[in-house]
């Protein structure tokens, strides 16, 4: 880790662990009463389908194409909860339109938030969701390497079972910075191809709260057949 030092970043209610960030703001953070944010920043999704589950192969290859290139992803198939959760919100065109919310060049970016669809809630990036959360599949076989797709969630002491977002991941853009995620946070999917869009969202300049000076967008989540 850069500097040795392991320092807390916080956007609640769900984290990733980064070597960047105030370590005492972020303790202040976590003491906030979760569960009223929970209520406050649910996200109902719509019922409409655009393609059918049941069609996709048991480990579905999506293309996640934003406003700075595209990126492929496939799905684990040992990882099934959070496998068929993602399913779910891409067919439901959950996804489309959310904002990289979260943006840490040489560590991830985050994304998956549906308040941040809307510019007014940009006080609360971070927090939203769809009003659940996803058992942890948290497997030894899978690490944060370059590309792996992983869910964002509450810190251990809020979150003890470390339950997934019920919409928010993170791919991970330096696997040196983040080998401390290793078991400890679901990794349900990688990058095979696009890494370099990867590279280019994580390189874009950001403010103090890391979100990209530049909004970047989730155009569409496209099942690959």
């Amino acid at each position: 880790m850069k500097n040795n030092i392991f320092k807390l970043l916080v956007i609640l209610p769900l984290i990733v662990y980064s070597c960047k960030g105030n370590k005492e703001t972020a303790q202040q953070e976590m003491q906030k009463d979760s569960a009223q944010v929970k209520q406050e920043n649910i996200v109902k999704m719509d019922t409409t389908m655009l393609f059918n589950p049941a069609e996709l192969p048991e480990e579905p290859v999506f293309d996640i194409i934003t406003t700075s290139g595209t990126i492929r992803i496939k799905l684990y198939k040992e990882t099934t909860g959070h496998r068929d959760n993602f399913v779910k919100l891409a067919a439901a065109g959950y996804y489309n339109g959310i904002l990289f919310h979260r943006v840490i060049n040489g560590f991830m970016i985050q994304t998956g938030d549906p308040l941040t669809k809307d510019t007014a809630n940009v006080a609360r990036f971070g927090t939203g969701g769809p009003g659940y959360t996803v058992p942890a599949e948290i497997l030894p076989q899978f690490k944060h390497k370059k590309g792996a797709m992983a869910a964002a969630r509450m810190g251990d002491k809020a979150n003890p079972k470390r339950e997934s977002s019920g919409s928010q991941f993170y791919l991970v853009q330096d696997a040196a910075n983040c080998v401390h995620l290793n078991d400890k946070y679901t990794v349900f999917g990688e990058t095979i191809k696009g890494i370099e869009t990867i590279d280019i969202i994580a390189t874009t300049p950001t403010n103090q709260r890391d979100f990209p000076m530049l909004p970047i967008k989730i155009i569409s989540i496209t099942p690959v057949k």
